[in-house]
C-alpha cells in the first residue's frame, strides 16, 4: 500500500502543528528527598511540518514514546524531542507533559500533610532546545486554630500563583514551590492585593541566580469573579543591555 502520508505536497502550505494530546502516561520525576517520584501526565506531542510532506503516521508519536516508558525523566524529554524531530522530519518538535506533584508539608509539630500541585513542561526544538516549567502554588487563608474538642484545624482558598520559568542550571521543583511560598509568608495576614502579591514573588525569582526568564500570574477568586495581576521579565535581555 503506498504511504500516503509521506508524499510530497506542491501546495505550499506549512501546517503548524499536527500531532497527538491528552495521552495520560506514567513519568518519572526528581523528587530532593526521595530522588524519585513516579506520577501519572496528561501528554501532548506535535511537530512543524514543512510545506512539502502531506502529514505524517500518528502513530508514530506514541511509539517514541513508548521507547522511554518507565523511564521518562527530565533527560528523556530532550531524547524524544529529538526522536521526534528526526524520525518525523519536521522542522520543530515540541512536547507538552501536564503532572501532579506531591509534596509533604509539616505545618507545625503535629500537623503534617502531603500538598498536591500542578506542574508543566513545555518543550521545543528547532535549533536549540528551550524547556519551560510551570507550577500552580496556591494561596491559602492562615490556619484556623481549632477550639477545645471542635474541629481539627483548616485552610481557606484565597486564589493561586502560576509561575513559568526559564533557568541556567537545573532547578528542583521543590526549591520553586518554597522561592514563591517563603516570599508569601513574608506578608502580614493574607495579601493586601494580587499586585502586590505578584510584584512580591516576581522580586524573589529575579534574584535567583538559576533563574533566566519568570512569568508570575496570581489570580484571586471572588465572589462571581475573580481578579489577576502578571509580570515577566527574561534576565537574559536585561542582563545584555
Amino acid at each position: 500500500m503506498k504511504d500516503v502520508q509521506s508524499l510530497r505536497d506542491t501546495r505550499r502550505i506549512n501546517i503548524r502543528k499536527v500531532g497527538v494530546k491528552t495521552i495520560s502516561y506514567p513519568v518519572t520525576v526528581l523528587d530532593r528527598e526521595k530522588k524519585v517520584q513516579q506520577t501519572v501526565a496528561t501528554v501532548n506531542m506535535y511537530v512543524n511540518l514543512p510545506h512539502s510532506f502531506k502529514g505524517t503516521h500518528m502513530s508514530r508519536f506514541v511509539e517514541i514514546l513508548n521507547r522511554f516508558h518507565g523511564n521518562f525523566n527530565l533527560h528523556a524529554f530532550h531524547c524524544v524531542l529529538q526522536e521526534m524531530k528526526k524520525r518525523l522530519e519536521a522542522e520543530a518538535a515540541h512536547l507538552e507533559i501536564e503532572f501532579p506533584y506531591f509534596l509533604h508539608q509539616k505545618y507545625s509539630d503535629n500537623d503534617i500533610g502531603i500538598d498536591r500541585y500542578m506542574c508543566r513542561m513545555h518543550g521545543s526544538l528547532q535549533t536549540k532546545d528551550d524547556l519551560v516549567l510551570e507550577i500552580d502554588v496556591p494561596i491559602t487563608l492562615p490556619r484556623r486554630q481549632a477550639a477545645s474538642g471542635g474541629l481539627p484545624r483548616s485552610m481557606g482558598h484565597w486564589g493561586q500563583a502560576r509561575v513559568a520559568v526559564r533557568f541556567y542550571r537545573f532547578i528542583w521543583i521543590e526549591e520553586l514551590i518554597s522561592l514563591v511560598e517563603d516570599s508569601l509568608a513574608q506578608s502580614i495576614g493574607m495579601p493586601e492585593s494580587v499586585e502586590s502579591v505578584c510584584r512580591r514573588i516576581g522580586h524573589v525569582l529575579a534574584e535567583h541566580p538559576a533563574i533566566s526568564w519568570f512569568q508570575v500570574v496570581v489570580e484571586n477568586l471572588s465572589h462571581g469573579y475573580s481578579t489577576f495581576a502578571a509580570v515577566s521579565e527574561d534576565k537574559r535581555i536585561t542582563q545584555a543591555i
